[in-house]
């Protein structure tokens, strides 16, 4: 498994997780969004829809009637009606049920840094957990070492 950690300082996570989102799409992936907050989820699909309109990021959320065909699922729980095998953490709020992802991203602000450092602690010592660090840094992610 494969763990993403995404620090996007002074930017709202509606505004930076498309740039994955659109990623992820071009690369055939699907995937879930997970935030407890419904505000959040309403913000992200806006944002999805907004992004780039000529490139439009199909989604849908959790419980509709097509949310088993949906590319990328906005959900209140880590639950892939979608099969996705990535699912991005909307809200820094890391849950355990992302371990059942091949690949898990955990999106914060300055404020997450220390609960995200508590996440990545946690992964000390797993082999079977590869931890990757990002930044946006100039409107792109620059992996830290």
């Amino acid at each position: 498994m494969r763990v993403g950690f995404y620090l996007a300082p002074g930017q709202p996570v509606e505004r930076v997780l498309p740039l994955i989102a659109r990623a992820a799409a071009k690369a055939g992936q699907r995937m879930l969004v997970v935030a407890k907050s419904d505000d959040l989820l309403d913000r992200i699909g806006s944002a999805l829809w907004e992004f780039a309109p000529a490139e439009f990021l199909a989604h849908g959320r959790a419980g509709d009637p097509h949310a088993a065909h949906q590319p990328v699922l906005l959900s209140r729980t880590c639950a892939a009606e979608n099969d996705a095998k990535l699912v991005a953490v909307a809200d820094g709020a890391w849950r355990d049920e992302a371990e059942g992802f091949e690949r898990a991203l955990l999106f914060f602000d300055e404020s997450g840094r220390e609960a995200a450092r508590d996440v990545w602690r946690k992964f000390d010592g797993r082999k079977d957990v590869e931890r990757e660090f990002y930044e946006l840094d100039g409107g792109k992610w620059q992996r830290r070492r």
